[in-house]
Protein backbone atom coordinates (compact mmCIF):
# COMPACT_ATOMS: atom_id res chain seq x y z
CA UNK A 1 0.00 0.00 0.00
CA UNK A 2 1.35 3.35 -0.67
CA UNK A 3 2.01 6.00 2.12
CA UNK A 4 -0.52 8.81 2.34
CA UNK A 5 0.53 11.88 0.95
CA UNK A 6 -0.47 15.78 1.04
CA UNK A 7 0.43 17.47 -2.46
CA UNK A 8 -0.11 21.32 -2.67
CA UNK A 9 0.08 22.21 -6.18
CA UNK A 10 -0.50 25.96 -7.49
CA UNK A 11 0.47 28.42 -9.92
CA UNK A 12 -1.24 30.31 -12.66
CA UNK A 13 -4.33 30.24 -14.73
CA UNK A 14 -3.78 27.33 -17.22
CA UNK A 15 -0.20 26.67 -15.67
CA UNK A 16 -0.95 22.77 -15.49
CA UNK A 17 -1.87 22.48 -12.44
CA UNK A 18 -5.13 21.08 -12.65
CA UNK A 19 -3.82 18.25 -15.34
CA UNK A 20 -0.88 17.41 -13.13
CA UNK A 21 -3.15 16.77 -9.85
CA UNK A 22 -5.15 14.29 -11.89
CA UNK A 23 -2.87 12.85 -13.38
CA UNK A 24 -1.14 11.94 -10.56
CA UNK A 25 -4.37 11.28 -8.28
CA UNK A 26 -4.49 8.38 -11.58
CA UNK A 27 -1.39 6.97 -10.00
CA UNK A 28 -2.19 6.97 -6.75
CA UNK A 29 -5.29 4.72 -6.59
CA UNK A 30 -8.21 3.60 -8.26
CA UNK A 31 -10.52 4.55 -6.01
CA UNK A 32 -10.88 8.69 -6.56
CA UNK A 33 -12.54 11.46 -5.52
CA UNK A 34 -12.72 14.89 -6.76
CA UNK A 35 -14.03 17.94 -4.42
CA UNK A 36 -15.30 20.46 -7.28
CA UNK A 37 -15.24 23.63 -5.33
CA UNK A 38 -16.43 25.98 -8.27
CA UNK A 39 -20.13 27.62 -8.81
CA UNK A 40 -21.39 27.77 -12.02
CA UNK A 41 -22.53 31.60 -12.06
CA UNK A 42 -22.65 31.98 -15.81
CA UNK A 43 -22.43 30.26 -18.97
CA UNK A 44 -18.49 30.46 -19.31
CA UNK A 45 -18.23 29.26 -15.64
CA UNK A 46 -20.39 26.62 -16.62
CA UNK A 47 -18.31 25.95 -19.63
CA UNK A 48 -15.06 25.19 -18.07
CA UNK A 49 -16.99 23.27 -15.00
CA UNK A 50 -17.93 20.95 -17.91
CA UNK A 51 -14.43 20.64 -19.25
CA UNK A 52 -12.89 19.73 -16.68
CA UNK A 53 -15.88 17.34 -15.68
CA UNK A 54 -14.99 15.87 -19.36
CA UNK A 55 -10.99 15.39 -18.64
CA UNK A 56 -11.81 13.15 -15.98
CA UNK A 57 -13.76 10.78 -18.24
CA UNK A 58 -15.70 9.09 -14.81
CA UNK A 59 -12.13 8.54 -13.35
CA UNK A 60 -13.37 10.03 -10.26
CA UNK A 61 -16.24 10.14 -8.07
CA UNK A 62 -17.25 13.88 -7.78
CA UNK A 63 -18.44 15.81 -4.91
CA UNK A 64 -19.28 19.22 -5.48
CA UNK A 65 -18.29 21.08 -2.40
CA UNK A 66 -17.97 25.25 -2.29
CA UNK A 67 -17.83 25.75 1.18
CA UNK A 68 -17.47 22.47 3.64
CA UNK A 69 -13.82 21.21 2.49
CA UNK A 70 -13.55 20.38 6.26
CA UNK A 71 -17.09 17.85 6.54
CA UNK A 72 -16.29 16.69 2.96
CA UNK A 73 -12.57 15.11 4.16
CA UNK A 74 -14.41 13.68 6.93
CA UNK A 75 -16.08 11.63 4.48
CA UNK A 76 -13.08 10.50 2.03
CA UNK A 77 -13.26 7.07 3.87
CA UNK A 78 -13.13 4.17 0.96
CA UNK A 79 -10.70 6.34 -1.11
CA UNK A 80 -7.35 5.95 -2.10
CA UNK A 81 -6.96 9.68 -3.08
CA UNK A 82 -9.11 12.94 -3.73
CA UNK A 83 -8.02 16.09 -5.91
CA UNK A 84 -9.67 18.94 -4.05
CA UNK A 85 -9.30 21.91 -7.15
CA UNK A 86 -9.11 24.62 -6.33
CA UNK A 87 -8.52 26.77 -3.00
CA UNK A 88 -8.61 29.88 -4.33
CA UNK A 89 -12.52 29.49 -5.66
CA UNK A 90 -13.06 27.85 -2.49
CA UNK A 91 -11.60 31.68 -0.70
CA UNK A 92 -13.87 33.29 -2.79
CA UNK A 93 -17.13 31.39 -2.13
CA UNK A 94 -16.16 32.26 1.47
CA UNK A 95 -16.12 36.13 0.55
CA UNK A 96 -18.97 36.15 -1.61
CA UNK A 97 -20.87 34.60 1.13
CA UNK A 98 -20.10 37.49 3.72
CA UNK A 99 -17.88 35.54 5.31
CA UNK A 100 -15.47 37.87 7.60
CA UNK A 101 -11.16 37.25 5.78
CA UNK A 102 -10.35 36.16 9.17
CA UNK A 103 -13.04 33.49 9.62
CA UNK A 104 -11.79 32.28 6.14
CA UNK A 105 -8.43 32.33 7.51
CA UNK A 106 -9.47 29.82 10.33
CA UNK A 107 -11.49 27.47 7.88
CA UNK A 108 -8.15 27.61 5.55
CA UNK A 109 -6.14 26.32 9.15
CA UNK A 110 -8.77 23.97 9.95
CA UNK A 111 -8.77 22.63 6.16
CA UNK A 112 -4.81 22.32 6.43
CA UNK A 113 -5.29 19.95 10.33
CA UNK A 114 -7.95 18.08 8.43
CA UNK A 115 -5.80 17.24 5.38
CA UNK A 116 -3.22 15.55 8.17
CA UNK A 117 -6.18 13.47 9.40
CA UNK A 118 -7.60 12.48 5.99
CA UNK A 119 -7.80 8.94 5.14
CA UNK A 120 -6.27 9.22 2.07
CA UNK A 121 -3.82 10.85 -0.40
CA UNK A 122 -5.00 14.31 -1.15
CA UNK A 123 -4.17 16.99 -4.11
CA UNK A 124 -4.54 20.52 -3.41
CA UNK A 125 -5.00 22.67 -6.59
CA UNK A 126 -4.71 26.31 -6.01
CA UNK A 127 -3.94 29.50 -8.20
CA UNK A 128 -0.89 31.62 -7.11
CA UNK A 129 -2.56 35.19 -6.82
CA UNK A 130 0.40 36.97 -5.92
CA UNK A 131 2.60 37.69 -8.27
CA UNK A 132 0.84 39.51 -10.68
CA UNK A 133 -1.03 42.88 -11.27
CA UNK A 134 -1.23 44.60 -7.26
CA UNK A 135 -5.17 44.52 -6.99
CA UNK A 136 -7.10 47.81 -7.41
CA UNK A 137 -9.65 47.45 -5.06
CA UNK A 138 -9.79 46.73 -1.24
CA UNK A 139 -11.67 43.35 -1.79
CA UNK A 140 -9.29 42.10 -4.68
CA UNK A 141 -6.65 43.12 -1.90
CA UNK A 142 -7.91 41.34 0.99
CA UNK A 143 -8.70 38.26 -1.28
CA UNK A 144 -4.91 38.52 -2.30
CA UNK A 145 -3.83 38.50 0.62
CA UNK A 146 -6.09 35.99 2.08
CA UNK A 147 -5.30 33.34 -0.41
CA UNK A 148 -1.22 33.99 0.32
CA UNK A 149 -2.12 33.28 4.21
CA UNK A 150 -4.34 29.99 3.62
CA UNK A 151 -1.49 28.98 0.76
CA UNK A 152 0.83 29.38 3.43
CA UNK A 153 -1.37 26.83 6.16
CA UNK A 154 -1.86 24.63 3.46
CA UNK A 155 2.26 24.49 2.56
CA UNK A 156 3.08 23.78 6.36
CA UNK A 157 1.03 20.77 6.05
CA UNK A 158 1.79 19.08 3.07
CA UNK A 159 4.65 16.53 2.28
CA UNK A 160 4.76 17.63 -1.31
CA UNK A 161 4.57 21.61 -2.75
CA UNK A 162 4.93 21.91 -6.98
CA UNK A 163 4.46 25.42 -8.81
CA UNK A 164 3.37 25.42 -11.81
CA UNK A 165 4.22 27.42 -14.05
CA UNK A 166 5.28 27.97 -18.08
CA UNK A 167 3.70 24.29 -18.52
CA UNK A 168 6.47 23.09 -16.10
CA UNK A 169 6.04 21.70 -12.60
CA UNK A 170 8.58 22.25 -10.56
CA UNK A 171 9.04 20.21 -7.29
CA UNK A 172 9.33 22.63 -3.86
CA UNK A 173 9.44 20.12 -1.49
CA UNK A 174 10.61 17.78 -0.81
CA UNK A 175 13.87 18.91 -2.31
CA UNK A 176 16.25 19.21 -3.80
CA UNK A 177 13.83 21.87 -6.18
CA UNK A 178 13.57 19.46 -9.21
CA UNK A 179 11.45 20.36 -12.47
CA UNK A 180 9.46 18.19 -14.31
CA UNK A 181 7.41 18.70 -17.84
CA UNK A 182 4.35 16.49 -18.21
CA UNK A 183 4.80 16.36 -22.25
CA UNK A 184 8.21 14.88 -22.27
CA UNK A 185 8.54 10.98 -22.09
CA UNK A 186 10.26 9.57 -18.80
Amino acid sequence: MMQRRIVLVGGGVRSGKSAYAVARARALGARRAFLATARAYDDEMRERIRRHQAERAGDFVTLEEPRDLVGAIGRLDGFDVAVIDCITLWLANQLVDGVAPEVAEESAVRLAGALRAAPCSVIVVTNEVGMGVHPETALGRTFRDLAGRAHQALARAADEVHLAVLGALIRLRPGPVEAHFPWESP
